[in-house]
């Protein structure tokens, strides 16, 4: 499987406050981030998996309301995950 707990260690390591606090919204935006990355490569060689385009779409729209969720409520955190993740140009 592409999603690994050793994967999602590594991530919430990385963009969250720390491994064990997978709820942080930085954590949850870098993981569906990584699973629309993989997701989007998965389309581009299958292009008739209907199911699969489903669910980037949804990955897309909750990762669109956990950020609309923190600019509300810290402008600065969201800039900062904003350029990590490089979301914006």
């Amino acid at each position: 499987m592409y999603l690994t707990t050793e994967i999602k260690k590594e991530i919430f390591e990385k963009y969250g406050k720390n491994v064990t606090d997978t709820g942080s919204t930085e954590g949850q935006v870098a993981l569906f981030t990584f699973r629309i990355k993989h997701l989007s490569e998965h389309l581009k060689r299958n292009k008739k998996d209907v199911f699969t385009q489903r669910s980037l779409v949804r990955l897309v729209g909750k990762r669109r309301k956990l950020l609309d969720y923190l600019k509300e409520t810290d402008i600065l955190r969201y800039r900062e995950i904003i350029k990590q993740l490089n979301l914006r140009k």
